[in-house]
């Protein structure tokens, strides 16, 4: 019912070029420049033929608009494509021009932010990783924290910041993406805070910031196994619960930019509380700090120690395969818990897909075998084909170059306006 994939795994299944692989269904509104463009992002390597025929457009349209390109320094000539005969010259094909434009994703985490440089054909070019406290934190002091991040992913690639065209950032909480603000973070002390301002004025770059699951999601429409897809479902386990959707081959963020809170939806009236402040959300029986606070009681140890949550729930784990009883009870009911949020997920969204990610999938008891039959159980879907769930181990960096994807996209948007003028 289900695959456990690793980061080797998805990235040597994936085909060339970044970016969706599927038009919308809805029609696409971006000029006919950029569309050319990221078609041949996508492919990684594409022909003029290959162009009109994908785009519906005429030859001398193609010519005329990828000359602007080129002429622009977004795409180049290459000879790369197989002949189709064993005689002639082989086929000129067009590429995206690596070095026209960078960007860095950064992912800011409880205990590790990460980092990645890359190119505008979205070759990850550096990473750097920093650990930090996990603590909640001033905007200055989360400022000060970013700032030698980029420096040290900058300083890995042979780059400068004059050399970076925009960052994205992923992080916990409930983002407005088209504001670039933060109403809640569990990494900030502040409410309402307006980190593009914020940034932009620390650092003179533009900044493109969403939710961690949003970036996440992101990185398998561009990167992984949501590239050839035009539905599916990311839902991550980590410190907090999140998810993200892909509907028509496009992120979906609700009217607002700020939907999808999985872990915030409630499954228990006045149930356990969350750290968002509430009771009964999702996140509060599935989340680090809720598995480490049960942790703490069955393997009678002082809830108020200085103990990290993971090594809490290592210790947890452990016991669990061991055979401990009252270990082996607290994943059991996480995993009926996850069973639950993830039957309202197929029943709201109808995904192809659920891709289950995050550093405590590394955890089995939660999708166990029972675990998603139990899923199937509360879900109406007789008759009909069962959603196909993933594991994907990624690492930290897939969600900083999620985060690349933010920027990229953005990126693109203003450097196809360049090209036109």
């Amino acid at each position: 019912m289900y695959d456990v994939l690793t980061d080797q795994d998805n990235e040597s299944e994936q085909p060339a070029g970044c970016g969706p692989l599927l038009p919308t269904a809805s029609g696409d509104n971006r000029p006919l420049r950029q569309q050319i463009f990221e078609h041949v992002r996508a492919a990684g390597r594409a022909a003029r033929t290959d162009v009109t025929r994908a785009l519906g457009i005429s030859a001398g349209s193609a010519t005329t608009l990828t000359a602007d390109l080129i002429t622009g320094g977004l795409l180049r000539e290459v000879e790369g494509l197989p002949r189709e005969t064993g005689r002639g010259r082989p086929p000129v094909a067009l590429e995206v021009v690596p070095s026209a434009r960078h960007v860095i994703g950064i992912k800011l985490s409880d205990e590790n932010h990460s980092a990645v440089l890359t190119d505008f054909a979205g070759e990850m070019q550096a990473d750097a990783t920093l650990p930090t406290t996990p603590t909640r934190k001033s905007l200055d002091e989360v400022l000060d924290e970013i700032d030698v991040l980029i420096s040290l992913v900058l300083k890995s690639a042979g780059k400068s910041r004059s050399d970076v065209s925009a960052v994205g950032i992923g992080m916990s909480g409930i983002i407005d993406n088209d504001m670039g603000a933060v109403a809640w973070s569990p990494l900030l002390t502040e409410r309402n805070v307006d980190l593009r301002g914020a940034f932009a004025e620390r650092f003179g770059l533009p900044l493109h910031v969403d939710n961690d699951a949003n970036v996440l999601t992101l990185a398998e429409l561009w990167f992984g196994a949501g590239r050839g897809m035009s539905a599916f479902a990311v839902v991550t386990i980590e410190n907090g619960v999140g998810m993200g959707v892909v509907l028509d081959n496009r992120l979906f963020r609700g009217a607002r930019g700020m939907g999808l809170e999985l872990g915030h939806t409630k499954v228990q009236l006045d149930g356990a509380l969350c750290r968002c402040g509430q009771r009964g959300c999702l996140e509060a029986y599935l989340a680090d700090y809720a598995l480490a606070r049960e942790a703490a009681t069955a393997l009678h140890r002082n809830p108020r120690n200085l103990q990290s949550p993971n090594a809490m729930l290592d210790a947890l784990f452990a016991q669990a395969k061991a055979g401990h009883s009252a270990a082996r009870t607290i994943f059991r009911r996480a995993g009926r818990y996850l069973s639950v949020g993830l039957s309202n997920v197929i029943q709201l969204f109808d995904p192809g897909l659920i891709i289950l990610s995050g550093e405590r999938m590394q955890y089995d008891y939660l999708y166990a075998e029972e675990v998603l039959a139990e899923m199937q159980t509360l879900t109406l879907s007789d008759g009909r084909t069962p959603c196909r769930v993933e594991i994907h181990a990624w690492g930290g960096l897939a969600w900083a170059r999620g985060a690349t994807a933010l920027a990229l996209a953005a990126v693109t948007d203003d450097a196809l306006g360049d090209a036109r003028t």
